[in-house]
């Protein structure tokens, strides 16, 4: 039996099966070693003095033929190996024959089909117990019970062990495709976090350099057109605060992606994440940006005093913000620029909202890419809140948009088509929540 075998291949299409390479070599082994019994006259069965000619060497081909197709062809080969098992006990044994119809059953469970398999090995328990049974009952001796013995080497012995195979082998395909599994998981997760760090990355650039390239880019444009050389001065004076600026946090970006496991860098402290407590400074900062725009800034926060939000919280409405009055810089035309902070929900959740002037403008301006909207929508989204950007009019008493007053009062035409006649805006309002989501 070859029990060290490796795995089958799998079975060619139908038609087009051939036997294998070792199985030729088994079946000519065989075959060999039968004739050489043959030509000396060993038999395991039979009288001595009787001479059956060659008639033992029909089943020894027969079962030579189905050592050849002991892969490809069962269950015939094991039922036709079963018939020549008995024509060779009845003619007189070849020992040959007896060892190649062990491996046809031991092959037969190996590779043989579901049903197949599953058969042999209680139909050879059955069979061998009931030729046991008939030994005893006819010669009514105790050697006869080595019959069944025999009958337990030739056909039970070997299906085990082809069962017991069979099943490791399963076990290790299991355990393979489970592996291989594991591989796959283990790279998709991989490729998210990577493209998830790349997506955090690029929303941290933008946000931190942005407003600052944007101030330089319109201070340039005014410098360049202004025939005042105080104003060309003053101009001048904002772009280089801003390019020193964008620099210091482009430098504090890198560090971050360096490693900094080396001893340069061992006692460097991290970066603090910006709070909404910087908000002041960041509208001062807008301030001095703002002034050749003809823009003026201003913040109100309705939290109570004293709120704490989670740090993914504060760092979303900041950049919110950041990147809100960054637009606003670079397209928004004279006027004022308002911040809004609000809860809602009963404090569950935080609204910034930021609006400001919508409209035609001849003065110079920033080209944008929209990256900013689609960088404010990610962080909203990734702590599942709502996001929404657009031309809205102008705000009604109570901080409310004129739009939304004529959803809340549809019985007052006349007022609300006044004001749609107000000033348009360009309004961006974002929802995060501040309990468990936002602080995934």
């Amino acid at each position: 039996m070859d029990a060290a075998e490796s795995p089958a291949p799998p079975e060619p299409a139908a038609g087009r099966r051939r036997p294998h390479r070792d199985d030729v070599l088994l079946a000519a082994a065989g075959l060999a070693g039968g004739l050489l019994l043959w030509s000396l006259g060993l038999y395991t069965l039979g009288r001595p003095d009787h001479d059956p000619g060659m008639l033992p060497l029909l089943p020894l081909a027969v079962m030579a033929v189905t050592e050849l197709l002991r892969r490809v062809a069962q269950p015939g080969a094991l039922l036709v190996a079963s018939g020549a098992l008995v024509a060779d006990f009845v003619i007189g044994s070849n020992l040959a024959t007896v060892l190649m119809f062990t491996d046809v059953i031991y092959a037969a469970v190996l590779y043989g089909p579901e049903r197949t398999y599953r058969r042999v090995l209680p139909v050879s328990v059955i069979v061998t117990a009931s030729v046991a049974v008939w030994a005893v009952a006819t010669f009514r001796t105790a050697e006869s019970l080595l019959i069944g013995v025999v009958g337990a080497l030739v056909s039970v012995g070997p299906a085990w062990t082809g069962l017991v195979l069979r099943q490791h082998r399963r076990a290790a395909d299991a355990e393979r495709l489970r592996a291989e599994q594991t591989a796959l998981l283990a790279e998709m997760d991989r490729r998210e976090a990577v493209t998830a760090e790349r997506g955090r990355m690029a929303r941290e650039l933008h946000d931190m350099v942005a407003n600052h390239l944007s101030a330089i880019a319109i201070h340039s444009t005014a410098a360049q057109s202004l025939k005042d050389p105080a104003a060309t001065e003053e101009a001048l004076g904002v772009i280089r605060e801003n390019s020193v600026q964008g620099l210091a946090e482009m430098r504090r970006l890198i560090g971050l992606l360096r490693d900094t496991g080396g001893e340069d860098h061992r006692d460097a402290e991290p970066a603090a994440a910006p709070t909404l407590d910087g908000l002041d400074a960041l509208l001062e900062q807008f301030r001095a940006n703002g002034t050749r725009s003809g823009l003026e800034f201003t913040a109100e926060d309705e939290r109570e005093p004293g709120t704490r939000l989670p740090a993914p919280v504060e760092l979303a409405a900041y950049r919110i913000v950041q990147e809100s009055l960054t637009n606003a810089l670079k397209h928004a035309t004279p006027g004022t620029v308002a911040v809004r902070l609000a809860g809602t929900d009963g404090g569950a959740a935080l609204q910034v909202r930021v609006t400001s002037p919508y409209g035609a403008s001849a003065g110079p301006r920033a080209p944008g890419s929209g990256a900013g909207l689609v960088g404010m929508r990610e962080r909203v989204a990734l702590l599942g809140g709502t996001f929404e950007a657009g031309p809205v009019t102008a705000d009604g008493p109570g901080g409310k948009t004129a739009r939304e007053e004529r959803e809340e009062q549809p019985e007052q035409p006349a007022r609300q088509e006044q004001q749609a006649r107000q000033e348009t805006v360009w309004q961006v309002r974002a929802v995060l929540p501040t309990g468990e989501e936002g602080q995934r």
